[in-house]
């Protein structure tokens, strides 16, 4: 084949590949709008279009139109916090070079809680600012602890090593945070329910307070794409490429423990979204995180709302936690992904 022939077959399968994206992009934002009327019909009582469009607007002269306005904050929160996830678990993913990173498996989620948890016990606190603080300098030291501990002896910090020191930091921390919580009779029961992970009872009041964390955490995940995808290449060739390493890697670890500390804050330590998107994603788009962190954050809030959905009608009466549902969904696709890497590999 000629030099020629080899340029126009190589811009043709990037044009097939861009126009597969798009249609992509089209499904995943039509399976969200579907996501969103599905939140808002369904749960302990269902209601029609009628009580829908009503309760929409804020009308509450039925029970129907005010569980509709009750579910609409609800669903509000279900996008902002798995968006963040999804894009969070990418970017993890993408500055560690780890096919296991998460926010939960590498114990960032833990420390965020931790952090807050210490901060209701022995200090009081109260207002929301201070939750989101708090959760993001837990979610911050978390991170720094687990990359130490991962980084020691030979090798440097291997996926293998990541994981194993966000195992032990996640466990350690939830054992840290249920010694301070047992003698605490006082805050026992609210911090037992939120440690779950939930976004039931959510309001546009709690949403407010962490709309700049998860603006500005968003804005640094999404402008390290590109530097992302050179450090994929090895901090060598990145290097190589003009790409400032550390800087990069500092940048994008930001704006995922912003994610991580601001979701947390509000909705608890919910696990294996950041886990389970990025992987389905990469089959969607590939692994230019150009297209892939967008992604993440589209289809991480389809799997939040629908796993909330889920853990409606999966338990009425009631309601099951929707920390609970993605722990049923993350489980097996983490021993997945390591029987299909093998140890060895990671």
């Amino acid at each position: 084949m000629t030099s020629a022939g080899s340029t126009a077959l190589t811009l043709d399968l990037l044009r097939a590949s861009r126009r597969g994206r798009v249609l992509w992009l089209l499904v995943v934002l039509l399976v969200l709008t579907c996501a969103c009327i599905l939140s808002v019909s369904f749960g302990t009582r269902d209601v029609d279009w009628a009580d829908i469009i009503a309760g929409v607007r804020g009308s509450t002269e039925t029970m129907a139109q005010a569980v509709v306005a009750v579910r609409v904050p609800r669903t509000v929160l279900a996008i902002l916090a798995g968006a963040a996830l999804g894009l969070a678990g990418a970017v993890m993913q993408g500055v560690t070079r780890n096919p296991l990173a998460d926010p939960g498996i590498l114990g960032v989620n833990a420390g965020a809680a931790m952090a807050v948890v210490i901060g209701i016990a022995w200090f009081g606190m109260q207002t929301l600012h201070a939750f989101m603080w708090t959760a993001i300098l837990g979610a911050g030291l978390a991170a720094c602890f687990v990359y130490a501990i991962g980084s020691l002896g030979r090798g440097g910090a291997t996926p293998l090593k990541l994981a194993l020191a966000g195992a032990a930091t996640s466990i350690a921390a939830a054992s840290f945070t249920v010694a301070i919580i047992l003698p605490r009779n006082d805050i026992a029961g609210g911090v037992r329910s939120w440690q779950i992970g939930g976004i039931g009872g959510a309001s546009f009041e709690a949403i407010l307070p962490a709309l700049p964390f998860l603006m500005v955490g968003s804005f640094l995940c999404l402008l390290s794409a590109r530097s992302l995808n050179l450090l994929a290449l090895g901090d060598e060739a990145a290097a190589g490429l003009g790409a400032r390493v550390a800087w990069a890697r500092g940048i994008a670890a930001l704006g995922a423990i912003l994610l991580c500390g601001a979701t947390t804050a509000i909705c608890g330590p919910i696990g294996f979204v950041g886990l389970v998107v990025p992987h389905l994603c990469r089959l969607l788009v590939g692994v230019d995180h150009r297209w892939l962190l967008p992604f993440s954050a589209l289809t991480g809030a389809v799997l939040l709302i629908l796993a909330d959905v889920a853990g409606r009608l999966i338990a009425r009466p009631t309601e099951m936690d929707v920390g609970i549902v993605t722990a049923f969904i993350g489980a097996p696709v983490f021993i997945w992904i390591v029987r299909k890497r093998r140890v060895r590999d990671l």
